[in-house]
């Protein structure tokens, strides 16, 4: 093969890759999740989770009973624009409401019946900004996204 057609290969490589770029809303603050609604994007509620130890289980509560970010749709879909926290790290949670604030206790001990987190697919849009999905119907209520190991909780309900 000729330099020129390398050089030709190469550059029909990149102008390629540039087509494909991503082409939808992006967002405003790294480290922070978002709500994907069509073309807008709703930035999630980030708390700090409060954590208890009780007997066997890590009792994590957030305040209040209802986030501020809302979806009607059973499998939403979230922008993550990374600097520090990295996609693959998060984990989604449903919360119960219990005594007007959000709560999830996690079992630490091998049990049956303990929360697991909802499944998410992960995509890399491109270099730094992530497509988050749930990969499976969810049902109406209070939920928080939680990079592993952190107390920081983005939430969001659907109805």
């Amino acid at each position: 093969m000729s330099l020129n057609n390398v050089f030709v290969s190469v550059l029909l490589g990149a102008v390629t890759a540039l087509a494909a770029d991503y082409t939808g809303p992006r967002p405003a603050k790294a480290d922070t999740l978002y709500l994907v609604h069509a073309d807008n994007l709703v930035e999630l509620d980030s708390v700090t989770a409060k954590q208890d130890s009780k007997k066997d289980d890590v009792v994590y509560t957030v305040p209040g009973t209802s986030a501020t970010a809302k979806t009607p749709l059973a499998e939403p879909i979230f922008l993550l624009k990374s600097e520090k926290i990295s996609a693959d790290s998060v984990e989604m949670y449903k919360f119960d409401i219990k005594n007007g604030h959000r709560e999830l206790t996690l079992v630490q001990k091998r049990r049956r019946g303990g929360p697991r987190p909802v499944r998410l697919t992960v995509t890399k849009l491109e270099r730094g900004l992530y497509k988050l999905e749930a990969s499976e119907n969810l049902e109406n209520g209070e939920y928080g996204l939680s990079p592993s190991g952190s107390n920081q909780v983005f939430c969001f309900a659907i109805y």
